[in-house]
């Protein structure tokens, strides 16, 4: 029954993510191994947003580190577990909080002995810049905890990078690269200090290649450069290499025109989507602390209320004006929808 669950959900937010993202792009997936313990570990930007995108296209059933705060609520909390998320408690929640880890870690272990696969944001939190933070040292206890119970076990370390043109914004386009594998058992070190300092250099400098990573040092004005340019954040070697280069090799790209069309489109929707529009814009947006939420939030009212009012106008059609005006009316509106997001 769980797995089925799983399956339900993971082709829902599948779907959803396809109509909610112009462009979602992925790549080297076919390097992630099918049958081996798998640890995720990615860049963290875009809150609960950023493990969905590896839950839908990484090819396993992951299990996610969450922060706890977002399980305060007993019907978050059972929904999250049943989502296989397992919250991890940091400083600010408390140093007496912080023993509940072990448990925690303990798990893992434990699932990936069963050739499952956990993935983390070993940055520890989330933020907009388009920076990889230092990794905290977490995800390396849990691979040499893991080896130290389990020495035979051939644990994997799959660094993550998730890109996005703009993240907070809406239509917005998406790409994930998967990294190659890491060997955990290569870490064995006689030093276990040295081993955790090389494991996390490592795991970080894979990280930045696979993602946008300007340096803490003059961010704004290179940030500013970049934006000048219209690079294509969605191809992180190049912008990569491009800041490296000192703007000297960018690869610009051409800005696309407004088109009256999409403009006409986007009211049209507004129009015929106004109850679920109005509930976002003048209820929950305003309510949202942290930027790195918008996105998040906002796709869950366009998984949740937007289709379950559609619904009811489709089925108001169908008993005032009958069936045949209601088929031909959800055609043309979703049409229209996928226009506007993809085009």
């Amino acid at each position: 029954m769980k797995l089925l669950w799983l399956h339900f959900v993971r082709t829902y937010i599948r779907l959803g993510l396809f109509c909610y993202y112009k462009s979602f792009k992925v790549y080297h997936v076919e390097d992630i191994p099918k049958n081996k313990p798998i640890l995720f570990l990615s860049n963290h930007q875009n809150a609960l947003i950023d493990p969905l995108l590896i839950a839908t296209k990484s090819g396993r059933f992951c299990y996610f580190l969450t922060r706890a705060s977002v399980f305060n609520k007993p019907i978050v909390d059972k929904l999250l577990r049943s989502l296989q998320m397992l919250p991890v408690y940091r400083i600010r929640d408390g140093w007496s909080s912080i023993s509940n880890n072990n448990s925690i870690f303990s798990a893992c272990t434990d699932i990936l002995k069963q050739n499952k696969a956990v993935t983390i944001f070993p940055e520890g939190n989330h933020h907009l810049n388009r920076t990889v933070r230092p990794l905290s040292k977490g995800f390396t206890r849990i691979v040499f905890e893991t080896l130290e119970k389990y020495p035979e076990l051939d644990l994997q370390i799959i660094p993550v990078g998730v890109n996005y043109i703009k993240a907070d914004h809406f239509v917005d386009s998406t790409a994930v690269f998967f990294g190659k594998p890491i060997v955990a058992k290569n870490y064995l070190l006689k030093d276990k200090s040295q081993a955790v300092i090389a494991l996390k250099e490592d795991v970080h400098q894979e990280i930045c290649k696979l993602t946008t990573h300007i340096p803490l040092e003059n961010y704004e004005e290179n940030l500013a450069k970049l934006l000048e340019n219209n690079v294509d954040f969605l191809n992180p070697e190049a912008v990569n290499h491009c800041i490296a280069s000192n703007f000297e090799t960018c690869q610009k790209q051409i800005k696309p025109k407004a088109s009256f069309l999409k403009i006409v489109i986007k009211y049209i929707l507004l129009a015929n989507f106004i109850l679920p529009f109005v509930v976002w814009k003048s209820y929950l947006k305003p309510k949202i602390k942290e930027i790195e939420f918008v996105a998040t939030f906002r796709f869950a009212i366009y998984i949740t209320l937007f289709p379950l009012w559609f619904f009811i106008v489709v089925l108001a059609l169908s008993i005032l004006l009958g069936w045949q005006i209601a088929i031909i009316y959800a055609f043309v509106v979703s049409v229209l929808a996928l226009f506007y997001v993809k085009y």
